[in-house]
Formats: structure tokens, C-alpha cells, sequence
């Protein structure tokens, strides 16, 4: 059983559609010094639709800590928003994108952490398999949910036409809602 879902940036409008949608992941950041002047728009486009939402990061070279914090700058949280790293570039190493992670998982406790990168990145430049809570692999081939890796991933972007669109390895979107949001014990969050 799968979810689907799609991925908007600043070449998207902030009314994109959601029909058939379960989920949407949103880029915020890139660098230090690039927000995308969308997203408050798309993230209301996507609330609105009942969308489970992520919200991501493209790493580029440079400072770890600065980037964490410019993306945590940018954007104000709310239950069950999920928090991405897009690892795309090759001047960012294997190094830099766990600290990103684990940085971010100590900055904004009680948000799921995912990795995404593509294929190669996976197999040929990664060197730990530190994924955060989950791997968003990206594979563009005709087998929606079965990419080329060994190591269990969560979503899969297997195409870009009409725009970039994900599966999710999830029993449908309250599994993912579900997964998405903080535990509770007893009355406390963890």
C-alpha cells in the first residue's frame, strides 16, 4: 500500500494542485541567503487540502550550522511537520548532511527527520546511511515505489512530469499523519 505526493518550489504557483495528493513537501531554504517567497502560500495551499506537509533545505557548501539555522529561521513549525535536507550538491559531503540531520533533529525535537538525495548520491557518495528518521529517494524510472537501492526508504520521487511526484511507503495518510507527529506517553510528548 502507497501513498502519492508531490514537491513544490518557487517554480510552482502557491495555488498548485492537490488533487490525488496525500502529502506535499515544500522548499523553504537553500544555502544561507535564499528563501523561497512561495512557500508561506504553498504551506496554506496544502493545510487547506488536508495535506500532510514536509518542508526542505537544499545544502549547499558551506557552514553546517549556519544553514540549520537560517532554515529554522524561515519557518515556524507546527505538530507533525516534517523536516528535509535535499542533498544534491557535490560539494556537500556525507559528513556535512548527518550533521545537518542530527543538528536539526536536536534544534526541533518532536519533528521527523528525512533525507533526500538521488540514487547515485545514495550509493556512490553517501558513506554512513544516516538518513535521519527516513530516506526520500530519487529515481526517476517507469516503477513508481521500487527504486534501485537496498536500503528501505519512505518515499520515492520516481518522476518530474507534469511535476515532481513521490510515492509514499505508507498504508494511506493517516499512517503517515500518524507517523509524522510527536509520541505521546502517558500525557507527555517525546
Amino acid at each position: 500500500m502507497t501513498i502519492k505526493g508531490i514537491d513544490v518550489s518557487s517554480s510552482q504557483p502557491e495555488g498548485y494542485k492537490t488533487s490525488g495528493s496525500d502529502f506535499v513537501f515544500i522548499k523553504i531554504t537553500e544555502g544561507t541567503s535564499h528563501t523561497n517567497p512561495k512557500w508561506a502560500g504553498q504551506r496554506r495551499t496544502a493545510r487547506n487540502a488536508g495535506l500532510v506537509t514536509g518542508f526542505y533545505h537544499v545544502a549547499r557548501p558551506g557552514q553546517v550550522t549556519a544553514q540549520v539555522d537560517y532554515f529554522l529561521s524561515q519557518i515556524d513549525l507546527a505538530d507533525g511537520d516534517i523536516i528535509i535536507l535535499d542533498w544534491e550538491d557535490p560539494g556537500v559531503s556525507s559528513a556535512w548532511k548527518d550533521s545537518w540531520l542530527k543538528q536539526v533533529q536536536k534544534s526541533a525535537p518532536g519533528h521527523k527527520t528525512l533525507l533526500y538525495c538521488n540514487q547515485d548520491f545514495w550509493v556512490h557518495r553517501d558513506t554512513t546511511s544516516f538518513a535521519g528518521d527516513g530516506l526520500w529517494i530519487a529515481q526517476y524510472n517507469d516503477k513508481p515505489g521500487h527504486p534501485d537501492i537496498q536500503h528501505p526508504w519512505l518515499f520515492h520521487q520516481y518522476t518530474d512530469t507534469p511535476m515532481d511526484t513521490s510515492i509514499g511507503n505508507f498504508k494511506d495518510k493517516a499512517a503517515l499523519r500518524s507517523w509524522s507527529r510527536p509520541l505521546v506517553h502517558l500525557g507527555h510528548s517525546a
